[in-house]
């Protein structure tokens, strides 16, 4: 069953983004997808969330796109990581860890 996502993801959607395009570069759609199928279907990242993310990140330098060809010869607007964007990825990593790290803790001995 799907977590309850716009709750989930509040804070976290960007760090979803930034990790799956390390896999390169990828249309919208595609990212989505690879979110959904890499967390078994736990999470669903829906298109009204995931192009202004998406259109943020390319305004803050971290992720770049292109226009090119999907799979099924349609037009989109591919993205891809900057350096700044893995920079970004390394310290949104870091810290979501910590937080998982201490809510577990407040889990197993609270």
């Amino acid at each position: 069953m799907p977590l309850p996502t716009d709750e989930l993801l509040q804070g976290t959607l960007d760090l979803l983004i930034l990790r799956t395009l390390t896999r390169g570069s990828m249309h919208g759609w595609a990212v989505s997808h690879r979110i959904q199928e890499t967390s078994r279907d736990a999470l669903r990242v829906n298109q009204g969330s995931l192009y202004p993310a998406l259109h943020r990140l390319e305004d803050e330098g971290l992720v770049r796109s292109e226009w090119g060809v999907s799979e099924l010869g349609r037009r989109a607007r591919f993205y891809e990581l900057t350096a700044a964007g893995r920079r970004q990825l390394a310290r949104e990593t870091a810290t979501w860890e910590r937080f998982a790290e201490a809510v577990q803790l407040v889990l197993r001995l609270a």
